[in-house]
């Protein structure tokens, strides 16, 4: 038994992030994306609390993201969202987060593939909150 656990302790990334990170790299696309659609369909309701469960990691690759340390994460989440009059609870969300470690190695920012002016791919990352 202990030796199960040595192999499988072994065979995870030493410098990835860990589930709460990637937890907080769910919440911040989804408020950032429901911000995006309430803004195009000029909603007014909010949803007024979002709570992430059950987030199952499928696949950490390593990469490297403008010279830094990186990952690509993916896989599923549970999600209740609390609206002003019910409450919406989606389950096995399919979500492919891209993290970025800083240069000191202290903090981790979320990263987004996008293009510029010319079309052309560049990243665009933010601190995690």
């Amino acid at each position: 038994m202990v030796f199960v656990v040595l192999l499988t302790a072994c065979s995870l990334p030493i410098n990835a992030p860990g589930r709460h990170l990637v937890e907080q790299a769910i919440v911040q696309q989804l408020h950032e994306t429901q911000a995006v659609l309430n803004q195009q369909l000029r909603l007014t309701v909010q949803p007024t609390d979002l709570t992430i469960k059950r987030v199952l990691i499928k696949e950490e690759t390593p990469l490297t993201i403008e010279g830094l340390s990186a990952y690509r994460i993916q896989g599923t989440y549970n999600a209740t969202i609390k609206l002003p009059t019910r409450q919406v609870t989606e389950q096995q969300n399919p979500f492919d987060v891209y993290l970025q470690r800083q240069k000191e190695g202290k903090t981790w920012r979320l990263a987004r593939l996008s293009t510029d002016d010319e079309g052309e791919p560049i990243w665009i990352t933010q601190r995690l909150q």
